[in-house]
């Protein structure tokens, strides 16, 4: 695999990591109709972002690794960061949700934490 990605798709398990920032980790990804599609269908991991492009599409069979651009997969942003804000999201809305203190009003928790997120972009 590619060294220094700052994004890890892992197929088999439906994967997506994001290596650094704000929010680092992985989310499970339950969206069969996405992984599924045909383009996918040979492609085992990606490493975006790398220090050598060449080694971010990595293939199930003997195909050569590729950069993300040549393997020709469309916009890595919409398919792949998009999903992993929108998980990330709910989880951030999940810990202020689950974030509570006995007696506490609702503008008290506002005080306390900020306001409930709305959205997030990496």
């Amino acid at each position: 695999m590619a060294t220094n990605a700052t994004w890890t798709v892992v197929f088999e398990d439906k994967l997506i990591i994001k290596q650094s920032g704000d929010g680092a980790g992985g989310y499970v990804i339950d969206n069969d109709s996405f992984w599924n599609d045909s383009k996918w269908s040979n492609v085992w991991a990606i490493q975006f972002g790398t220090s050598n492009s060449n080694d971010e599409v990595e293939y199930r069979d003997d195909t050569p690794h590729s950069s993300w651009t040549n393997a020709n997969l469309g916009d890595f942003s919409s398919q792949f960061i998009n999903k992993w804000d929108a998980a990330h999201l709910v989880r951030l809305q999940s810990d202020w949700d689950n974030n509570n203190v006995d007696g506490e009003t609702e503008s008290e928790k506002i005080t306390r934490l900020g306001a409930r997120p709305t959205s997030y972009t990496s």
